[in-house]
């Protein structure tokens, strides 16, 4: 049995709306895959824009890791050459000390009727057999009958006078030609000095002298005092 159309409604009606739906649905998807391509297009510009920006950030922290390897390879190089002038000028100027103090030492002494004639300076101090060096006497004083040990600093502290407490035990132990026979004093010497590197210095028994402007001074012992021999 056929069913019968709607009032009105007839194929060549119904063909039309059928072909209005079909061309829309056709602008439908056309407009989709445009709009699909766009947001491709927008998405892989902004990829290509993420990869280019990425690339030169990489580029970027590359030039600057190398600037800055450039810079610290620089400031070793300098810190290296600024080391060796300063060592070379602390070894200049450690001498130098060492022979302000030489220079006439003996004098200083003359009240204690210590006949020091002979100075030596940085006197080595070997094993009994020689194989070995075991310290160095700054400054080494003596005549026939008395011998003393001399420690020059540029800054005389309390860990100082205990090195050369340790220094005049190896010196007595191992004896240098100069001092074998001899009785053995200590001295410190120093161009500024601690306090408690000079209280501990006078409880040992050491005489010391200050380098003061172009002279230098044999300082007053302390009421009691006694020079030890070693």
């Amino acid at each position: 049995m056929a069913v019968p159309y709607p009032r009105g409604l007839t194929f060549e009606k119904v063909w039309a709306a059928l072909m209005e739906d079909r061309e829309q649905m056709k602008k439908s998807r056309e407009e989709y895959d445009r709009l699909m391509k766009e947001r491709r297009e927008e998405f892989d510009r902004s990829m290509k824009e993420r990869r280019e920006e990425d690339d030169r950030r990489a580029q970027e922290a590359e030039r600057r890791s190398q600037e800055a390897d450039r810079r610290i390879q620089k400031l070793e190089e300098q810190i290296e050459k600024t080391s060796k002038i300063v060592g070379g000028l602390g070894n200049s100027i450690g001498g130098l000390v060492e022979t302000l103090f030489a220079a006439r030492l003996w004098e200083k002494f003359a009240s204690y009727n210590y006949g020091f004639k002979r100075v030596y300076q940085q006197m080595p101090v070997y094993e009994t057999n020689g194989s070995k060096m075991l310290t160095e006497i700054d400054i080494l004083l003596s005549d026939t009958e008395w011998a003393m040990a001399v420690e020059v600093k540029r800054r005389m502290v309390k860990e100082d006078v205990i090195d050369h407490i340790e220094r005049m035990d190896r010196i007595l132990k191992h004896p240098p030609a100069e001092v074998k026979g001899k009785k053995l004093l200590g001295a410190m010497a120093g161009g500024t000095i601690n306090p408690d590197a000079l209280k501990l210095a006078y409880e040992t028994g050491f005489f010391v002298l200050e380098l003061k402007g172009e002279s230098i001074d044999l300082l007053t012992p302390p009421e009691g005092f006694k020079p030890t021999e070693w």
